[in-house]
């Protein structure tokens, strides 16, 4: 049944396709071209479809009728202005918080339900009119009962029976490039989608969501970089969350973010200082840092200060990673890609037995051009798109607990493309990076590591001992018993020697016995 049901989506999915004119732009490939008069033959094409709109009104239609899971894709490429025209950006920039909403009385009876108490008990004013709607959750405006203005956070109501479905369809599809598609095991394509879905599930849980804001928000306290708004525990549930309400710029409004007498420069460095202090100090960053949940502080312009909101999306990278990240990105600002190959090789990204000079030349062809440009002169695109022509010739596999990080690496890279064209983001990035680098390896970490660690190592160091002590004697039991069994099979083959010399004995008797009767 759950096949069939599968099997069934994806039918649905044609349908969209179909309904909102896109299979066409599928048959306009290049692949099939040949096959293009088809389309003309189609039965569907004798009726009227959804033709009317733009085409870029109709991708975003397609996505929004198709649910979470495929929101959330037109969410990202929102961000990549070089890979899509204006006109479909400016579409797909609706599903950052314009999400079509479900009814303010259904938003109602489930805070209620959820905090056991009717809403005027908890707040004294409750907007039933949400301020933004998104793919998996939207948003109400309320006023506590001390006057303190708050957002309120509602799931959707069936959300997680949606995405449960669509991420069953993704794992069939995934089985079956894995099996089919040559690329399907290099590119993990399962495993990809395993990682997806802890990631798009974790989403589903508010409590959560509060309390990766209160570690963020521990993490940026006191900065002039970032401000997370404080969430009131007692109101939240796993299905809603009450936080700070924040008053901020949407960080792509360039227009009046420049009208208000902010350094969109500054601004744009901010954001990629963000992102490099989240990853290599903090291991904790904000992994979906689309246009809708990043604000910016307009009280003093003159030291703008970022605004984070929705919390679903948390990535956390392992110290070797993190570690090999930061070498891998310090070789590449530096143009070592000698060290660039090695690090690939070291953690195991690549096989063993690639040609680091090789790799290298390779790596070298693909970076080379884009150095020293400006973000406006870069299209990244194309620069993925030979590096993923590069992987594929070097066997180099995918790293899924790295696909957050990329994906949050390109929606920072789309916000300062949008903010600030010209943005280099390598003399950004590289100062950063070398501090960072600097101090991991100085003695005072050191010292501070050893000091972190050497209570659990003096508590350990009595079970080690005793441990070593039970393998010393295990080792000597087991080599007297070896010794013991040495021994059996040394008397066996004396034995077994005194049998054959009595044969032999026996055998020469008999033929001298022969000789002499004969």
């Amino acid at each position: 049944m759950r096949l069939l049901s599968r099997i069934g989506r994806l039918f649905v999915i044609q349908w969209v396709l179909v309904r909102y004119r896109l299979d066409e732009i599928v048959l306009a490939i290049h692949f099939f071209r040949p096959v293009h008069f088809v389309f003309y033959l189609l039965p569907w094409n004798w009726f009227g479809r959804e033709g009317a709109r733009p085409l870029a009104a109709r991708v975003r239609l397609a996505l929004e009728h198709l649910g979470p899971i495929f929101v959330k894709f037109g969410q990202t490429l929102s961000t990549r202005p070089d890979l899509l025209p204006p006109d479909v950006i400016a579409e797909l920039e609706k599903l950052q918080d314009k999400v079509p909403p479900f009814p303010g009385d259904e938003a109602r009876r489930m805070i209620e339900h959820s905090l056991g108490r009717p809403v005027e008990e908890v707040f004294a004013a409750f907007d039933s009119t949400p301020l933004a709607s998104a793919s998996i959750a939207q948003v109400h405006a309320a006023t506590l009962k001390d006057g303190e203005d708050v957002v309120v956070k509602v799931l959707r109501p069936g959300v997680e029976k949606l995405i449960r479905r669509d991420i069953a369809v993704l794992r069939m599809m995934a089985a079956l490039a894995r099996q089919y598609w040559s690329e399907g095991r290099r590119l993990r394509v399962v495993e990809v989608v395993e990682e997806y879905e802890k990631t798009v599930i974790a989403e589903l849980d508010l409590l959560r969501e509060a309390a990766n804001a209160a570690q963020l928000r521990r993490n940026f306290d006191n900065s002039p970089l970032m401000y997370v708004p404080r969430v009131h525990w007692q109101h939240c549930r796993a299905d809603v969350m009450v936080m700070e309400r924040i008053y901020g710029v949407p960080v792509n409004d360039a227009a009046r973010l420049k009208q208000g007498g902010v350094d969109l420069k500054k601004l744009a460095e901010m954001g990629v200082e963000i992102f490099f202090t989240q990853v290599f100090r903090d291991n904790f960053f904000h992994a979906d840092m689309h246009p809708g949940n990043i604000f910016v502080s307009m009280e003093d312009p003159a030291r703008p200060r970022y605004i984070g909101v929705d919390f679903g999306i948390i990535g956390m990278l392992s110290p070797d990673d993190q570690r090999y990240l930061a070498g891998n990105f310090l070789a590449f600002f530096n143009r070592d890609y000698r060290r660039v190959a090695e690090l690939h090789l070291e953690s195991g990204w690549v096989p063993a037995d690639v040609r680091i000079d090789e790799f290298e030349a390779a790596i070298r062809a693909v970076c080379e051009p884009i150095f020293q440009q400006p973000l406006s002169r870069i299209s990244f695109g194309g620069l993925l798109l030979r590096l993923f022509q590069t992987a594929r010739r070097f066997n180099m596999e995918v790293q899924p607990q790295l696909v957050l990080l990329q994906k949050t690496l390109l929606n920072i890279e789309g916000l300062g493309r949008q903010l600030y064209p010209d943005l280099d983001l390598w003399d950004t990035a590289k100062p950063f990076l070398e501090r960072w680098m600097a101090r991991r390896q100085s003695p005072r970490t050191l010292l501070k590591k050893l000091r972190r660690e050497l209570p659990m190592m003096m508590e350990r160091a009595p079970d080690l001992l005793d441990a070593l002590r039970r393998g010393a004697l295990h080792g000597r039991r087991r080599d007297d018993g070896a010794r013991a069994e040495l021994e059996i099979v040394r008397r066996e083959l004396r034995a077994l020697r005194r049998g054959l010399m009595t044969v032999l004995a026996v055998g020469v008797a008999l033929i001298a016995a022969a000789i002499a009767f004969f």
